[in-house]
Order: C-alpha cells, then structure tokens, then sequence
C-alpha cells in the first residue's frame, strides 16, 4: 500500500498501533524469559522452551533479539528499573549524599538476597550490561553528583565516583551468592565504599551501619513472574 496518498493522521495510527503491538510482543517474551529463568535455571533457558514460553515463531523471537544472551540482558536490565522503583524512593529520604548512596546500596544488594533469580540475573551479566544507561546508573551519577556538591566527597570525578559505588553493589552481590560471607557483609563493603569516596573511617561506620526506612514492594511484571521473596534478617 502506498502511504503516502493516506491521510496523515491514518499513517500515524496505523504507525502507533504497529509500535504498540511490538512492544506487547517484546514485553511477552520478557516476562515469559523471568518464568522460564525460574522454572530451568539461566542455563536451562534454550530458544525451544523460550519461544515456547512466549508463544511465538522462532522468526518472531529473533526480530526482537538477535541471541538468548541479548534476552538475559535485556531482562537484567528492565528489572534492575524495576528494583529502582522501589530502592530509589527510599534512598531519597536521605538530604545526605553519602547517606544516600548508602542506603540505595545496602536495599539494592539486599534485593538480590530477597530475590536469589534477580541475584543471579546480575551475577550473569554484571555492571555493563545490568547498570550502564539503565536508571542504576543514573541515579548513582546524580548521587554521585550530589555527594561532589555538598563536599561530601573527596573524589578527582563523578566518573571515578560512579565507578567506586557500582563496583562495590555488583562485586559485593557476587560474592554474597557465590562465596561464604558474615551477616555484615554488605555493610562492611560499603564502609570500604565510603571511604573511598572520601568520607572519614568513624562517619563511613555509622552510616554503613544505620537504621535504613523500609522499602515498599518491587512493582513491575517482571518481578511479578518471581516467587515470593525469601525471608531475610531484618536489617538495623
């Protein structure tokens, strides 16, 4: 059909209509990914029990992403969005930046012990993938940015600051799920985080160590295709 002798607003619809279809069909195999990550583990997540989660061609699957890695990755990083739904508000309780930046650190590390498939999820891909241009990474370079205002920190750059904090959450929720650690284990790390932000050894321990506000339920369909999170120590 020739487009260009239809009146504009009917191109426009049928354009709309044609993005919102792709994106249902893109967000279905997303979620449909999260159900078969839980049912076979990461490793039992092959093309056959994908597109047949999804329910669609193998044609279609490969429209949208071009191997199952780039699916995991794309699943990674929505649900780190996701979990920043819920971490972020509470983080912003604090006018701090290292406050802050310790607070979103301790609940989004403390999410992938709540929710082992998530902690595995970012164990597989890592910072590149699950933070970079995601909100992650956003937010960390505003706090970051922050904490650099206020003479909080005592760091040559955002850059290098950015990197100090996402080091810390992805190498910390690593070791947590694949090596025996304390029940500080986050905390002490992020201590270590701090004084490599430049915030002095005695105030690094208190906020590492203070009573952080509860945060509210992850929402997002993704983490609805997860179990009900594991019970986990309350944090004081």
């Amino acid at each position: 059909m020739d487009l260009s002798s239809q009146p504009a607003a009917a191109v426009d619809h049928r354009t709309r209509v044609g993005e919102e279809r792709r994106e249902r069909t893109r967000q279905k195999l997303l979620e449909s990914a999260v159900e078969v990550y839980a049912r076979n583990g990461l490793e039992g997540a092959t093309i056959e029990n994908l597109i047949g989660a999804a329910g669609v061609a193998r044609g279609t699957f490969y429209n949208y992403f071009p191997t199952t890695e780039a699916l995991l990755e794309a699943v990674a990083g929505e649900m780190s969005d996701e979990a920043l739904g819920s971490v972020d508000p509470t983080a912003e309780q604090f006018a701090d930046a290292a406050e802050r930046v310790a607070c979103g650190t301790r609940h989004y590390c403390e999410m992938a012990r709540r929710y082992p498939l998530w902690g595995q999820i970012v164990t597989r891909i890592g910072a590149r993938v699950a933070a970079r241009g995601k909100l992650l990474d956003i937010y960390v370079s505003r706090d970051v940015q922050r904490g650099l205002d206020q003479k909080r920190f005592d760091i040559p750059s955002r850059l290098v600051g950015r990197n100090v904090v996402l080091g810390s959450i992805f190498y910390s929720i690593e070791t947590a799920l694949t090596e025996p650690v304390d029940e500080r284990h986050v905390e002490n790390t992020v201590v270590c985080m701090l004084r490599g932000l430049g915030v002095s050894n005695k105030e690094a321990q208190r906020i590492a160590f203070m009573k952080l506000p509860e945060m509210r339920p992850v929402q997002g369909p993704l983490f609805a295709k997860i179990a009900v999170p594991k019970r986990t120590r309350k944090r004081s």
